[in-house]
C-alpha cells in the first residue's frame, strides 16, 4: 500500500508513506525513508550506522485542490571514515527536498512559475485558488532567486530601446536575432552602457537598430567588427513622415483643381460670411520663430479644410451633410465653423475671450431652427447661466442676419453641390495610399489615389519615388540605392532632400537594411511582451524585478 500511495503522489525513490490523515483542507502525509545507507555530504561515504532521528514539516504541492503537508522521519547516520570531519550527519533527500528546505523544489518551482506569471500581489491571490498558501514577499523572493544565466554567444544581435516611463526614463533590450530569445536587458539607453556589453561579445557579426544616433556610435565603439543594419520599419516611417508633410503642403492644391467652378468664389464668400457671422474669437496659436516646414505645411493643410468647410456650408449643406461628406464628426463640423480654425494664421495675435462665447453655439443651432427673437433667446441664455446683457445677443442675431444663407431650399441645394473625388482625404490618411503596394488598394482608394496624383505634378513624382523605395525594400534590392538618392535629388522637393541628408549620413547602414534579412522585427515583438508584464507589476516594483520576469518569462 505505501508503494501506491507514493507512486500516486509522485514520490522519489527511497520514501514511502507510512501514514495518511485529512484535516479540513490539509492532507498530511507521514514519509519514512527505506534506503538503507546513507552518503556522507563531505567525504561521499556511505554509512550503515543510524544514530539517531528527527522530524521535519515540508510543504508539497496540492493534491486536488488540498494542501499537502510531509511530516518525515529523518535519519542521522554516524561517518566511518577516520579524517572526515563529519562525525555526525543527516541523510539527503536531494533533489527532492533542499537542506533547510520548508516545501518541496516542486513546490518551490510551483511559485516561482506563479511569481513570473502574474508577480507578488496578484501571485498571492490566485495561489490558493490552487491550494498553495504563501505570501507576496515569498514569491518575489523565490523569483529574485532565479540564476541569471550568463549572456549566450551571440552574432546577430538586435538592440532597441523601451521605455520604464513615457518620455523621462527608458532602458535597452538586447535580442539574439538568431534565436529570438532575449539576451538581456540595460538599465538605461546610455551609449557606454551598451557599448560595455558589446565589448564583452566580440562575436557579434550584425547589429540590427533604429535610425537614431545612440546605439549606432555604441556599435561603431563596442563592435567594430560588426556590420551595422537600419531596420526597415524605421525607414519606412522616415519615408512616411516625408510623404505626409509633402501632402499637407500641397493639400489646397489638390482640392482646388477638382473644386466646381464656383467653389472658389463660394469660398471667399463662405469665409468672410463666417467671420461676420460670428462674434466668437479665432484663437491663433502664436507665431513660434523657430517653426520648421514641418509646422507650417499641417497648418496650411488645417486651414485649407477650414475653408472647405466654410464653402460647402456657404452652399446650404447642413452640419450633418458636411460631417458624412468630409469623413469628420458632426460635433467637429460645428465647433469649426462657430468658433473658428483652432490653429489660426500665425501672424495673428490672440484675442480676448469673451463671454458670450460659450453661449454662441447654441444661438446659431437656435436661429437655425427658426428662433429670431433675441429677448427669448437671451431669457433663455440666462436660464443656462449667462450673466451678460441683451444686447450682445441682438448684436450676435444682427451678425446672423446680415451674413448667414438663406435656410430654405437647404435640401435641395445640398443635392446639387457636386461631390469632389478628393473631398474627404487628408494627409494623414493619403499618406498610405502613396505607401502601400498598389495592387494591394481597393477600387476606391486607387480613383482617390488617381485623382491626387492628377491633381498635382509633386504628389505624382513623390509618388513614383516613394513606391521605387517601397520596392527596393519589400525586394531587398539595396543595390538600387544610391540611383534612387540621384532621382530625388534632381526631383528639388525640399522635403525630400532632407530625407536623402539623413540617409547618406547613415548609408552603410541603410544600404544593409536594404540589402540583408535582418531587421528588428523581433526586438519589437519582445519589447511588447516587456511592455505586458511590466503593467501587470502595477508600476512599483524595480528594473532587477522585471529584469528577472522578463529573462525568464513564461
Amino acid at each position: 500500500m505505501g508503494m501506491e500511495l507514493s507512486s500516486l503522489f509522485a514520490l522519489p525513490d527511497g520514501l514511502e508513506v507510512a501514514e495518511t490523515s485529512v484535516t479540513g483542507q490539509v492532507l498530511t502525509l507521514a514519509l519514512v525513508a527505506t534506503a538503507p545507507t546513507a552518503g556522507c555530504p563531505l567525504c561521499g561515504h556511505a554509512s550503515l550506522h543510524i544514530r539517531s532521528s528527527y522530524t521535519r514539516h515540508v510543504a508539497d504541492v496540492p493534491y486536488a485542490g488540498r494542501q499537502v503537508q510531509l511530516i518525515l522521519r529523518v535519519r542521522k547516520f554516524r561517518c566511518d571514515t577516520t579524517n572526515c570531519p563529519r562525525r555526525v550527519f543527516a541523510e539527503r533527500l536531494t533533489p527532492f527536498i533542499e537542506p533547510w528546505a520548508r516545501m518541496t523544489t516542486r513546490l518551490s518551482q510551483t511559485i516561482e512559475a506563479i511569481g513570473l506569471a502574474t508577480c507578488g500581489e496578484l501571485g498571492a491571490r490566485f495561489a490558493p485558488r490552487l491550494g498553495i498558501v504563501t505570501s507576496p514577499t515569498t514569491i518575489l523572493r523565490r523569483t529574485m532567486t532565479l540564476p541569471a544565466d550568463p549572456a549566450e554567444q551571440v552574432s546577430q544581435l538586435g538592440i532597441d530601446d523601451w521605455s520604464f516611463r513615457r518620455g523621462r526614463r527608458f532602458g535597452t533590450m538586447l535580442v539574439n536575432l538568431a534565436t529570438h530569445e532575449i539576451i538581456d536587458l540595460l538599465p538605461d539607453r546610455e551609449i557606454e552602457t551598451a557599448q560595455a556589453w558589446m565589448k564583452g561579445h566580440p562575436e557579434i557579426e550584425v547589429v540590427s537598430r533604429d535610425r537614431g544616433e545612440d546605439y549606432a556610435a555604441a556599435a561603431r565603439k563596442g563592435a567594430p567588427q560588426a556590420r551595422q543594419v537600419a531596420d526597415r520599419f524605421h525607414l519606412v516611417q522616415n519615408l512616411t513622415d516625408i510623404v505626409e508633410e509633402i501632402l499637407a503642403r500641397c493639400r489646397a492644391e489638390i482640392r482646388q483643381v477638382w473644386e466646381p467652378a464656383t467653389s472658389s468664389s463660394s469660398a471667399q464668400q463662405a469665409e468672410g460670411g463666417a467671420e461676420q457671422t460670428s462674434t466668437l474669437p479665432h484663437w491663433h496659436a502664436e507665431s513660434d520663430p523657430q517653426a520648421g516646414s514641418v509646422h507650417l505645411a499641417r497648418h496650411a493643410e488645417r486651414l485649407d479644410r477650414y475653408q472647405q468647410l466654410a464653402a460647402l456650408r456657404a452652399q446650404g449643406l447642413t452640419y450633418q451633410a458636411i460631417a458624412h461628406r468630409l469623413g469628420m464628426g458632426e460635433r467637429t463640423v460645428r465647433y469649426w465653423l462657430t468658433r473658428g480654425i483652432p490653429y489660426g494664421t500665425p501672424e495673428l495675435r490672440r484675442k480676448r475671450r469673451s463671454g458670450f462665447d460659450p453661449y454662441a453655439a447654441y444661438v446659431r443651432e437656435r436661429w437655425e431652427q427658426g428662433e429670431h427673437n433675441g429677448l427669448q433667446l437671451w431669457r433663455e441664455l440666462q436660464t443656462q447661466g449667462y450673466k451678460g446683457g441683451s444686447r450682445t445677443v441682438y448684436r450676435f442675431l444682427a451678425q446672423l442676419k446680415a451674413g448667414s444663407a438663406p435656410t430654405r431650399g437647404k435640401a435641395q441645394r445640398s443635392q446639387a453641390v457636386p461631390e469632389s473625388p478628393v473631398e474627404q482625404w487628408t494627409a494623414q490618411k493619403a499618406v498610405w495610399l502613396f505607401i502601400r503596394d498598389p495592387l494591394h488598394l481597393e477600387k476606391k482608394e486607387q480613383k482617390a489615389l488617381a485623382a491626387i496624383r492628377q491633381a498635382s505634378p509633386t504628389t505624382d513624382a513623390v509618388y513614383g519615388l516613394a513606391q521605387d523605395f517601397m520596392q527596393m525594400l519589400r525586394e531587398r534590392s539595396g543595390q538600387r540605392l544610391d540611383g534612387w538618392l540621384s532621382q530625388v535629388r534632381a526631383s528639388h522637393i525640399p522635403e525630400l532632400q532632407r530625407l536623402v541628408r539623413s540617409l547618406e549620413r547613415d548609408k552603410d547602414a541603410v544600404l544593409a537594411g536594404l540589402t540583408l534579412a535582418q531587421s528588428n522585427g523581433v526586438v519589437e515583438g519582445k519589447i511588447n511582451k516587456l511592455k505586458l508584464i511590466k503593467r501587470m507589476m502595477f508600476g512599483r516594483a524595480g528594473f532587477a524585478l522585471l529584469r528577472q520576469r522578463v529573462l525568464h518569462a513564461l
